[in-house]
């Protein structure tokens, strides 16, 4: 599709107004095309805004960091351009185990200035953390942090002020070349590009189950607790390090893992990855555990949050901690990072599938859009979806 055209009524159709669809939104009409976002609910509450809005660019691998660094520069023209909050914190990693600080000592090596090691006596000067509980650590100054609470609505807002329109409490119930089927009305388009993470299903059934997608829920919290001092960047642990793709290809990693997994089964059983971030108002998000299934139950065992609470004391050395809220995020799961698809001539699907959707996304939407347009895709797996 080229720049301009007016085959239907929209250029562009999107279905879904989570960051991945806000980025196809926001790609389309930089390219002076005629958008319309499709919402069911009355404004974004999917898992774009249930999440750390951690924006974790260095420890992803392979094509998800080069659509991480792509996102990266969108995030801070939405910095300027839509009043997203975001800090150029930087990540922190704590170690506590030599294994955990070879992980990075290898990662180190491989990626040179982006990563800057830590002493013992340095992370514990950087970090709020109970005294001499970390060996060392990592930090990584090209990571960003966003509030996902406020970046959905402030993105959302920056689109319909440049012309972009929203159609929310809008359910879609098919999807065809050149037009969507809703609540409302049929919606006519040139493209339609598909972002309903994990309820893909709903709409492209055959095509969910032959990439093997399913939801993945997870549990968090948001607490009230008295740091010593804040927590001026999103925070990892070990079992940060055999999670994320950078840092698990690392030789170290599978050591690390083995450790982990024989230490505390419990933990290893809820797929813990202990992350900390700290919004602007002082209290702290704690996570988190998955779970995975075609369907995800609403009922959160409290047995989750007790470990996610324990496993915070000690590393903080809190005594007293006040839980504000208590969540469950539900995203599409499956076992490669991405679901890019063409089912269809005028139909793009797309999807982050392993929780890294506010990391990757933007970058995901832009380089799906610009195939569509007929420009070169500069990430080789989508090359192919124009």
């Amino acid at each position: 599709m080229s720049a301009g055209t007016r085959s239907g009524r929209y250029d562009v159709a999107v279905v879904g107004s989570g960051i991945i669809g806000l980025g196809a939104a926001l790609a389309a009409q930089r390219r002076g095309l005629r958008v319309v976002v499709i919402e069911r609910g009355s404004e974004p509450s999917g898992s774009s805004i249930r999440n750390f809005g951690h924006l974790c660019f260095t420890p992803q691998h392979g094509m998800a960091r080069d659509l991480a660094m792509a996102s990266r520069e969108i995030w801070l023209r939405l910095a300027a351009d839509a009043g997203v909050w975001l800090r150029e914190s930087g990540t922190l990693v704590a170690a506590r185990r030599d294994d955990e600080f070879a992980v990075l000592e290898e990662f180190a090596a491989a990626r040179g200035a982006e990563v800057e090691l830590l002493t013992a006596a340095e992370t514990d000067a950087r970090l709020p953390i109970a005294p001499g509980v970390a060996v060392g650590g990592a930090y990584l100054p090209a990571d960003l942090q966003a509030n996902p609470r406020q970046a959905l609505g402030a993105i959302s807002a920056h689109l319909a002020r440049i012309g972009v329109e929203f159609r929310f409490r809008t359910a879609v119930g098919g999807v065809r070349p050149g037009r969507v089927e809703t609540s409302r009305g049929p919606i006519d388009a040139a493209e339609v590009v598909v972002a309903a993470n994990h309820d893909l299903d709903l709409l492209y059934p055959e095509l969910a189950e032959r990439h093997g997608i399913e939801r993945c829920g997870l549990d968090m919290l948001r607490v009230s607790a008295g740091l010593s001092r804040p927590l001026d960047a999103p925070l990892l642990t070990g079992w940060s390090l055999v999670r994320y793709g950078g840092f698990s290809a690392t030789d170290a990693a599978a050591a690390l893992k083995r450790r982990l997994h024989a230490e505390d089964p419990l933990l290893a059983a809820l797929d813990l990855n202990q992350m900390y971030t700290q919004l602007p108002d002082g209290s702290l998000i704690v996570g988190d555990t998955h779970y995975r299934g075609t369907t995800i139950a609403p009922f959160q065992d409290e047995a989750a949050f007790d470990a996610l609470l324990d496993v915070t004391r000690e590393l903080f050395g809190f005594r007293d901690m006040r839980v504000l809220e208590r969540w469950q995020g539900v995203y599409a799961s499956g076992p490669s990072d991405f679901l890019i698809e063409r089912p269809e001539q005028g139909v793009g699907v797309i999807a982050a599938t392993t929780g890294i959707g506010m990391t990757t996304g933007l970058g995901l939407a832009e380089h799906l859009v610009a195939g569509l347009t007929g420009e070169r895709a500069t990430i080789p797996a989508l090359k192919g979806i124009a």
